[in-house]
């Protein structure tokens, strides 16, 4: 299995290797990282990029921007990573404590909005090419608190002023939405990919606005992952992704990547390879509390080494000469054919009687054994 290098395009939220620890139950567990350290340490891994939010640079209130900013420029430099993608912070501050974009006070939702413009600015200057938006507090706990649909009309005016804002500035940006069904809102706007996907279509510059699915946010609302970015590339629609581990429906617990549904990583590995995705693999992972500062780069190493095993397993099932010939069994590839001839019609279709639904019932399709194997391949048994 390779190293990681910076042509894997492995990238860091500067909050996940960030975090201290800390909960809704417990105080941090570790001490405050500093931006540079982080640059510097993760560089040395193999990665390629950092990500943040403006918020974990310098702060709510902005005092010390400009100093560090020129600091995390001069990591930068001296390292060779990049900042391809940036986020902004409408979550921590109680002033976001009923949403930023969609706040039932209106002062809220233009100061939520100048924030954002100064920070894509600085994305911008940085030579990020992603803007996520993670609306984490657009939402509510009652459903008489908030009118979804003037909510919904709120979001598209949000983003539509953006997108205009990056047109008119010529900056190289577009957007990426990030859905999540709760938490910490009792329910999130644009909860699912699905969501997302179908508000999207409603904005005046559609174009530059896609998605930025995440593992666990997905399998929190019981979904499948594999099949959400499945849809989200058939709309060309997956600008960014963020890569984690999570066990079954409850709290987003932000494991390593291939630390939670294994075999659904694994999947989601292979379509990643084979749909040619080429944006950053961005790890958004919290390194558990339990862990000291070792542990925190023990687990950026984990995320990595797990994608490129995965990788490298879902290389070995796809060429195993079995593995074909099971998937031909299965009928994969005859999917892909139009179930309608060329130049055929509904009328052709009608007049068909050909076809036998007792013989074609009797078909077997073998998709256990195929599991089976990818489950081999995966496991090393090949």
């Amino acid at each position: 299995m390779g190293v990681p290098t910076p042509a894997d395009k492995f990238s860091f939220g500067l909050w996940t290797v960030g975090w201290q620890g800390r909960d809704p139950f417990g105080e941090a567990t570790r001490p405050e990282l500093d931006v540079v350290e982080a640059v510097h340490r993760l560089a040395e891994l193999g990665a390629y990029g950092l990500s943040f939010h403006d918020d974990d640079l310098f702060g709510f209130a902005a005092t010390d921007r400009e100093r560090q900013i020129d600091r995390l420029k001069t990591a930068l430099a001296e390292t060779g990573l990049v900042i391809p993608m940036v986020t902004t912070n409408l979550f921590s501050h109680p002033v976001f404590k009923d949403g930023g974009f969609t706040s039932n006070d209106r002062s809220v939702r233009r100061f939520a909005l100048r924030k954002v413009l100064r920070n894509i600015e600085l994305a911008a200057e940085l030579g990020a090419k992603t803007y996520v938006l993670w609306g984490g507090r657009e939402g509510a706990e009652y459903d008489t608190a908030k009118d979804v649909r003037a909510a919904l009309d709120r979001y598209r005016e949000a983003m539509n002023l953006l997108t205009q804002f990056v047109t008119d500035r010529g900056y190289d940006l577009r957007f990426a939405i990030e859905p999540k069904p709760n938490e910490p809102r009792g329910d999130i706007l644009l909860p699912t990919i699905g969501h997302a996907l179908a508000f999207i279509t409603t904005l005046d510059r559609s174009d530059l606005v896609g998605l930025n699915p995440e593992v666990g946010h997905e399998q929190m609302a019981g979904l499948n992952f594999v099949h959400g970015i499945a849809q989200a590339l058939w709309h060309d629609k997956l600008f960014h992704i963020d890569l984690n581990g999570q066990r079954s429906i409850k709290y987003d617990q932000d494991l390593v990547f291939g630390h939670g549904d294994l075999m659904n990583a694994f999947a989601l590995v292979d379509l990643l390879e084979s749909a040619g995705y080429d944006g950053p693999r961005h790890f958004d992972y919290k390194p558990s509390r339990t862990e000291d500062i070792t542990g925190v780069w023990d687990s950026a190493k984990a995320n990595m080494r797990t994608y490129l095993l995965l990788k490298e397993r879902a290389l070995a099932f796809r060429a195993d000469p079995e593995v074909q010939e099971a998937l031909q069994i299965a009928g994969v590839d005859e999917l892909k054919k139009p179930t309608l001839n060329a130049g055929e019609s509904y009328d052709d279709l009608i007049k068909d009687d050909s076809f036998d639904a007792d013989k074609a019932g009797e078909r077997g399709f073998g998709f256990v054994r195929l599991n089976q194997l990818a489950l081999e391949h995966l496991a090393g048994a090949r």
